[in-house]
């Protein structure tokens, strides 16, 4: 079980860009009052498509330097999760309920599904918790520390306290203002993840013909 779980939090698509790409969803709006974890949730389902580019970091304990990858996501509400990382090479991931697909660079697609890997997709359907309003799912697995941090900027922390996520992070930090900045997320192993989100756009809702596309393996 323990080497499973290692072997899930190395595994560069999931659960790190899972919710990069889910976070990616979040928007506000200025308030005039003190900015509450209910009125950010109340937007997550407000956006059917999120389009950014990332930049992601991650401190490995034992390697000197930060493995450093960058490059697009999309984000569908009727399709689920087009991740592609350009550099340092190319790999893509695309994400549903059912299945995962990767590709690296030119090799043949690697698919693994919710029936070979539940453990894998469990992280799916607690982190999209976050972004579907669902406080008392939430709060079955995660203890909540949100924070206003004034002019609309907020931070929310979460601590694992159900399995399988309490064994892998110890913390996951979400900052932002009109859209999600940045993920923190702190493991078990004392390895650091940080993901950092740029050009984030909304329109179009729909998804062009190119776009479609990219669910489609």
């Amino acid at each position: 079980m323990k080497k499973s779980l290692r072997a899930a939090a190395c595994f560069p698509s999931a659960p790190f860009m899972l919710l990069a790409a889910l976070a990616a969803m979040l928007t506000l709006t200025g308030n005039a009052w003190a900015l509450q974890l209910e009125d950010v949730q109340q937007r997550f389902a407000q956006q059917p498509v999120v389009r950014a580019h990332f930049d992601q970091q991650r401190t490995i304990s034992g390697i000197a330097r930060p493995l450093r990858s960058s490059g697009e996501l999309l984000i569908a509400r009727q399709n689920g999760l087009w991740w592609q990382q350009q550099q340092p090479f190319t790999l893509t991931l695309i994400l549903n309920d059912s299945r995962m697909v990767q590709i690296t660079g030119n090799q043949p697609p690697e698919v693994i599904t919710a029936e070979g890997n539940p453990q894998m997709f469990r992280f799916n359907h607690l982190l999209r918790a976050l972004f579907q309003a669902d406080r008392a799912v939430l709060e079955q697995n995660f203890t909540l520390h949100f924070t206003d941090k004034g002019q609309d900027n907020w931070q929310l922390i979460l601590i694992p306290k159900a399995s399988p996520l309490d064994k892998l992070f110890s913390a996951i930090t979400l900052t932002g203002q009109t859209y999600l900045d940045h993920i923190q997320l702190d493991d078990k192993q004392g390895d650091r993840t940080a993901i950092t989100f740029s050009q984030q756009r909304t329109e179009p809702k729909l998804l062009s013909h190119d776009e479609q596309q990219r669910f489609i393996q």
